[in-house]
């Protein structure tokens, strides 16, 4: 009965009670900030506050590309870069792995990367570098392309692969944005059929100490 008082007197008195709440309320976190007993604040931390410790914040400076390497379709091969459009010049530089044609962008700019490689399909081939560029026709949409300049990875993604006909010379070569076009190569003096990938730029990262040292070298 006297708890069943209790709650009658309340219920005729609210002002009265909440008044008494909230006094009591105020005291009470008063004491406990004296003794440091409050919860501290919660703060909301933004996703800005996590960074890829080895990706490159900005890529302005133009590098030369020195490897290429498609894992997906077994790919990995040294990148020339002759500094001529002389026919003969950029033919000798095929034998030494994929070729980087001189009036095309270098990487960490925009505009595209134009790299020409040998392919052969042939059961037995003696210069392996006859097989540089064996397989890009493989590459699925989405497949990540690295290549490395010296000191750096710049990976693209593939947006396309076609059959360019042996009457066109016309490989487009946006300006605008960062682009990698790969162009299988018999030989630059003859209209053959090629098969040419597209892929756009998604990131550069920075290689380690090591890794950089084994690009170098």
């Amino acid at each position: 009965m006297q708890k069943r008082g209790v709650v009658i007197e309340i219920s005729h008195r609210p002002w009265a009670f909440a008044v008494a709440f909230f006094v009591l309320f105020g005291i009470t976190v008063f004491f406990l900030s004296l003794v440091g007993a409050t919860p501290d604040p919660i703060t909301d931390t933004p996703d800005t506050a996590v960074h890829t410790t080895n990706q490159v914040a900005t890529v302005s400076n133009p590098e030369a590309p020195v490897r290429i390497v498609a894992t997906s379709i077994g790919l990995d091969a040294n990148v020339e870069n002759p500094t001529s459009t002389d026919i003969d010049v950029l033919d000798d530089a095929l034998t030494q792995g994929a070729v980087h044609y001189p009036t095309s962008a270098p990487l960490g700019v925009d505009g595209t990367v134009l790299l020409f490689g040998h392919s052969s399909y042939l059961p037995v081939v003696y210069h392996q570098y006859y097989k540089t560029f064996d397989g890009i026709q493989n590459l699925k949409t989405g497949a990540i392309v690295s290549v490395y300049s010296n000191g750096t990875e710049y990976r693209y993604s593939v947006t396309g692969v076609k059959v360019a006909e042996a009457t066109s010379d016309v490989i487009e070569l946006p300006q605008v944005g960062k682009h990698l076009t790969l162009v299988t190569c018999d030989s630059f003096s003859d209209k053959t059929n090629r098969f040419v990938v597209t892929a756009d730029f998604v990131g550069a990262f920075a290689l380690s100490n090591t890794a950089a040292n084994s690009i170098a070298n």
